[in-house]
């Protein structure tokens, strides 16, 4: 049975969960009611019991496997997906909140992918049938753009701009308090030795490196709108570093946000823009993903629109990252 212990209070039971379990919401719900999950030694059976700080909430992962396992087909569901580009050897897409891209032991629902083959796409097939097309991911809570290989020749093509820096995005994200100046964060990350669903800065853990760029603070002075490059592709990275900096995600509970999920019940982070080179013209290209309506309407409610969507112009967002302007960033 696994334990995790409550860090933020009167938050329900199933977002809890959601945030700390790769499951869909209403498979939490079902394991909640066929009493899986117990709070304080004690079976609850409703998902929306309020937890309070240092609660302890245990879990069946092994029977909740074993009883949730069947998927729900992709016909059976409704997966709204933006093509953003498509041609013979790509697909740039947007993906949404709250939607796994490929299928692995703990994931009981529909995937990007299982999407992908239900359009019947044709993808590539060097990364194996459970990743037909996947050159690159976005964690289940992230929205964002993403490039879909249709063709090996596309996939070898684009993992080697992978490998040498010459493809990589910009994301936007929403934190929890401003950071004190634009900074690039270079420290090494490996999985948590305490906490196997997170990483963690660990010394010898593998090389990674981020810049984070000051946007705008919001109209309160408590959150602020950030972009991000990443030099390096670590899992979690832009997380990982932010909460070494103790910043965290609007809504990201599992690296420490403390606020109200009611109001911020995704992780508000989005991969922006995507730059590549075309695998077969070589001509270079970029993509945007517009932001989703959720992030939109904080951005609404919490900044100023009066020039907010002017700064985040694709232009000004690389240009923020024109190190040989020689804009200034500190480095930890």
């Amino acid at each position: 049975m696994d334990k995790k212990q409550v860090q933020t209070d009167n938050i329900r039971l199933d977002i809890f969960l959601s945030q700390n379990l790769e499951y869909s919401r209403n498979q939490l719900e079902n394991l909640i009611k066929k009493g899986f999950v117990s709070v304080n030694n004690k079976q609850i059976l409703k998902s929306g019991y309020k937890l309070k700080i240092n609660d302890i909430v245990s879990y069946e992962i092994q029977e909740a496997q074993e009883n949730t396992k069947e998927k729900i087909s992709i016909n059976d569901i409704s997966l709204d997906i933006e093509v953003i580009y498509e041609d013979d050897d790509i697909l740039v897409i947007n993906k949404p909140s709250n939607l796994t891209v490929h299928d692995a032991p703990s994931v009981n629902e529909p995937t990007l992918v299982d999407w992908l083959k239900s359009k019947n796409y044709s993808l590539s097939t060097i990364s194996g049938d459970l990743r037909h097309g996947i050159v690159h991911r976005l964690d289940k809570g992230t929205s964002g753009v993403m490039v879909i290989a249709k063709n090996n020749n596309a996939h070898i093509h684009l993992s080697n701009q992978l490998q040498d820096k010459s493809m990589g995005r910009y994301y936007l994200a929403m934190i929890d308090l401003p950071l004190k100046e634009n900074i690039i964060i270079e420290q090494p990350i490996a999985r948590n030795p305490k906490d196997r669903l997170k990483m963690a800065i660990v010394e010898n853990g593998r090389y990674a490196k981020s810049a984070f760029y000051k946007i705008e603070n919001s109209t309160n002075n408590k959150y602020e709108l950030i972009c991000a490059k990443l030099f390096t592709g670590r899992t979690h990275q832009i997380r990982v570093h932010l909460n070494y900096l103790n910043r965290h995600i609007l809504g990201d509970v599992l690296y420490g946000f403390k606020g109200n999920l009611d109001i911020f019940s995704r992780v508000c982070l989005h991969a922006y823009i995507l730059y590549l080179y075309h695998p077969v013209t070589n001509k270079h290209m970029s993509f945007m993903a517009k932001v989703p309506s959720d992030m939109q309407t904080l951005m609404d409610t919490y900044f100023s629109t009066k020039d907010i969507y002017d700064k985040i112009s694709k232009d000004n967002i690389i240009g923020y990252f024109d190190f040989d302007n020689k804009r200034l960033f500190s480095t930890r």
